[in-house]
Protein backbone atom coordinates (compact mmCIF):
# COMPACT_ATOMS: atom_id res chain seq x y z
CA UNK A 1 0.00 0.00 0.00
CA UNK A 2 1.58 3.48 -0.77
CA UNK A 3 2.71 5.55 1.94
CA UNK A 4 0.85 9.12 2.23
CA UNK A 5 4.15 10.49 1.16
CA UNK A 6 4.46 8.73 -1.98
CA UNK A 7 1.00 9.06 -3.14
CA UNK A 8 1.72 13.03 -2.16
CA UNK A 9 5.12 12.74 -4.43
CA UNK A 10 3.33 10.66 -7.36
CA UNK A 11 0.59 13.66 -7.26
CA UNK A 12 3.01 16.22 -7.62
CA UNK A 13 5.37 14.42 -10.43
CA UNK A 14 2.19 14.23 -12.25
CA UNK A 15 1.41 17.43 -11.80
CA UNK A 16 4.84 18.74 -12.95
CA UNK A 17 4.43 16.56 -16.21
CA UNK A 18 0.85 17.64 -16.49
CA UNK A 19 2.25 21.16 -17.00
CA UNK A 20 4.79 20.75 -18.89
CA UNK A 21 4.33 22.22 -22.82
CA UNK A 22 1.23 24.12 -21.97
CA UNK A 23 1.01 27.92 -22.93
CA UNK A 24 2.55 30.46 -20.08
CA UNK A 25 0.63 32.60 -18.52
CA UNK A 26 -1.67 35.05 -20.59
CA UNK A 27 -1.42 38.15 -19.95
CA UNK A 28 -3.21 40.64 -17.74
CA UNK A 29 -5.58 43.46 -18.92
CA UNK A 30 -7.06 46.22 -16.30
CA UNK A 31 -10.05 44.32 -15.63
CA UNK A 32 -9.95 41.45 -13.14
CA UNK A 33 -13.39 40.64 -15.00
CA UNK A 34 -12.24 40.95 -18.55
CA UNK A 35 -9.55 38.74 -17.25
CA UNK A 36 -11.45 36.08 -16.29
CA UNK A 37 -14.23 35.74 -19.04
CA UNK A 38 -10.98 35.63 -21.35
CA UNK A 39 -9.79 32.57 -19.10
CA UNK A 40 -12.86 31.10 -19.31
CA UNK A 41 -13.14 31.46 -23.11
CA UNK A 42 -9.70 31.06 -24.45
CA UNK A 43 -7.73 27.44 -24.74
CA UNK A 44 -4.62 29.45 -25.52
CA UNK A 45 -3.60 27.20 -28.41
CA UNK A 46 -2.35 30.30 -29.96
CA UNK A 47 0.74 32.25 -28.29
CA UNK A 48 -0.71 35.37 -26.74
CA UNK A 49 0.34 38.94 -27.15
CA UNK A 50 -0.15 41.61 -24.85
CA UNK A 51 -1.32 44.84 -26.49
CA UNK A 52 2.00 46.63 -24.73
CA UNK A 53 4.05 43.51 -26.34
CA UNK A 54 2.58 43.87 -30.27
CA UNK A 55 3.68 47.93 -29.70
CA UNK A 56 6.82 46.44 -29.00
CA UNK A 57 7.27 43.94 -32.19
CA UNK A 58 8.87 45.11 -35.72
CA UNK A 59 5.53 45.56 -37.60
CA UNK A 60 3.77 41.74 -37.61
CA UNK A 61 1.75 41.24 -40.13
CA UNK A 62 -1.86 41.80 -38.40
CA UNK A 63 -4.65 39.63 -39.40
CA UNK A 64 -8.40 41.01 -38.60
CA UNK A 65 -10.56 37.90 -37.79
CA UNK A 66 -13.70 39.53 -37.82
CA UNK A 67 -16.95 39.76 -40.39
CA UNK A 68 -16.04 42.40 -42.98
CA UNK A 69 -18.36 44.99 -41.67
CA UNK A 70 -17.08 44.75 -38.12
CA UNK A 71 -13.42 45.56 -39.84
CA UNK A 72 -14.80 48.57 -41.58
CA UNK A 73 -16.21 50.43 -39.02
CA UNK A 74 -12.67 50.26 -37.19
CA UNK A 75 -9.11 48.19 -37.53
CA UNK A 76 -5.97 48.32 -36.05
CA UNK A 77 -3.56 50.69 -39.23
CA UNK A 78 -2.24 48.18 -41.37
CA UNK A 79 -4.44 44.80 -40.97
CA UNK A 80 -5.31 42.85 -43.58
CA UNK A 81 -9.46 41.91 -43.10
CA UNK A 82 -8.88 37.66 -43.32
CA UNK A 83 -12.31 37.23 -41.61
CA UNK A 84 -13.59 34.22 -39.42
CA UNK A 85 -16.95 32.31 -40.63
CA UNK A 86 -15.54 32.43 -44.10
CA UNK A 87 -11.73 32.38 -43.75
CA UNK A 88 -9.44 31.03 -46.45
CA UNK A 89 -5.74 30.24 -46.29
CA UNK A 90 -6.28 31.60 -49.99
CA UNK A 91 -6.15 35.22 -47.75
CA UNK A 92 -2.81 34.45 -46.66
CA UNK A 93 -1.44 32.61 -49.38
CA UNK A 94 1.41 35.08 -49.92
CA UNK A 95 2.57 35.03 -46.46
CA UNK A 96 5.55 33.16 -46.40
CA UNK A 97 5.33 30.10 -43.33
CA UNK A 98 7.81 32.10 -40.97
CA UNK A 99 6.39 35.40 -40.72
CA UNK A 100 5.64 37.02 -37.75
CA UNK A 101 1.44 37.13 -37.42
CA UNK A 102 -0.71 38.70 -34.77
CA UNK A 103 -4.35 37.39 -35.09
CA UNK A 104 -6.68 39.42 -33.75
CA UNK A 105 -10.70 39.93 -33.55
CA UNK A 106 -13.04 41.38 -31.08
CA UNK A 107 -11.69 39.76 -27.80
CA UNK A 108 -9.68 37.19 -28.93
CA UNK A 109 -11.86 33.42 -29.46
CA UNK A 110 -12.40 33.66 -33.46
CA UNK A 111 -8.60 34.69 -33.74
CA UNK A 112 -7.45 32.02 -31.85
CA UNK A 113 -9.88 29.81 -33.88
CA UNK A 114 -7.89 31.43 -37.40
CA UNK A 115 -4.39 31.47 -35.44
CA UNK A 116 -5.18 27.63 -35.32
CA UNK A 117 -5.66 26.89 -39.02
CA UNK A 118 -2.82 28.78 -39.94
CA UNK A 119 -0.63 26.94 -37.59
CA UNK A 120 -1.95 23.82 -39.08
CA UNK A 121 -1.29 25.28 -42.53
CA UNK A 122 2.56 25.41 -41.41
CA UNK A 123 2.79 29.08 -40.15
CA UNK A 124 5.34 29.21 -37.27
CA UNK A 125 5.50 32.60 -35.57
CA UNK A 126 1.64 33.37 -35.11
CA UNK A 127 0.00 34.97 -32.63
CA UNK A 128 -3.29 35.99 -30.64
CA UNK A 129 -3.51 39.52 -29.45
CA UNK A 130 -5.10 39.29 -25.68
CA UNK A 131 -7.96 41.16 -25.28
CA UNK A 132 -8.49 41.73 -29.19
CA UNK A 133 -9.78 44.99 -30.14
CA UNK A 134 -11.38 45.56 -27.12
CA UNK A 135 -8.26 45.37 -25.11
CA UNK A 136 -6.15 47.73 -27.86
CA UNK A 137 -8.98 50.27 -27.44
CA UNK A 138 -9.32 50.27 -23.83
CA UNK A 139 -5.63 50.79 -23.56
CA UNK A 140 -5.90 54.22 -25.44
CA UNK A 141 -4.14 52.88 -28.70
CA UNK A 142 -5.74 54.20 -32.25
CA UNK A 143 -7.72 52.64 -34.40
CA UNK A 144 -8.50 53.88 -38.52
CA UNK A 145 -11.53 53.42 -40.30
CA UNK A 146 -12.37 51.94 -44.23
CA UNK A 147 -10.92 55.43 -45.13
CA UNK A 148 -7.63 54.81 -43.41
CA UNK A 149 -8.28 57.92 -41.30
CA UNK A 150 -8.29 57.67 -37.39
CA UNK A 151 -11.50 56.91 -35.15
CA UNK A 152 -13.10 56.17 -32.74
CA UNK A 153 -15.65 54.58 -33.20
CA UNK A 154 -15.35 50.17 -32.37
CA UNK A 155 -17.97 47.37 -33.54
CA UNK A 156 -18.85 46.04 -30.37
CA UNK A 157 -20.23 43.15 -31.96
CA UNK A 158 -23.11 42.99 -29.74
CA UNK A 159 -24.91 44.49 -26.65
CA UNK A 160 -23.63 41.70 -24.31
CA UNK A 161 -20.40 41.48 -25.34
CA UNK A 162 -20.09 45.48 -26.12
CA UNK A 163 -19.96 45.69 -21.88
CA UNK A 164 -16.05 44.78 -22.14
CA UNK A 165 -15.24 47.42 -23.91
CA UNK A 166 -15.04 50.42 -22.20
CA UNK A 167 -13.52 53.10 -24.09
CA UNK A 168 -14.05 54.20 -28.02
CA UNK A 169 -17.77 55.06 -29.98
CA UNK A 170 -19.71 51.66 -30.13
CA UNK A 171 -20.96 50.80 -32.86
CA UNK A 172 -23.60 47.50 -33.75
Amino acid sequence: MPTPTSWLASLLLLGTLACQGQQPEAPKTSSPLFNTMLGSLLKGSVPFVSVQGLKAQPAPVLLDARAAPEYAVSHLRGARWVGYDDFSLSRVQDLPRHTPIVVYCSVGFRSEKVGEKLQQAGFTNVRNLYGGLFEWVNEGQPTVGANGHPTAKVHAYSRTWGVWLRRGEKVY
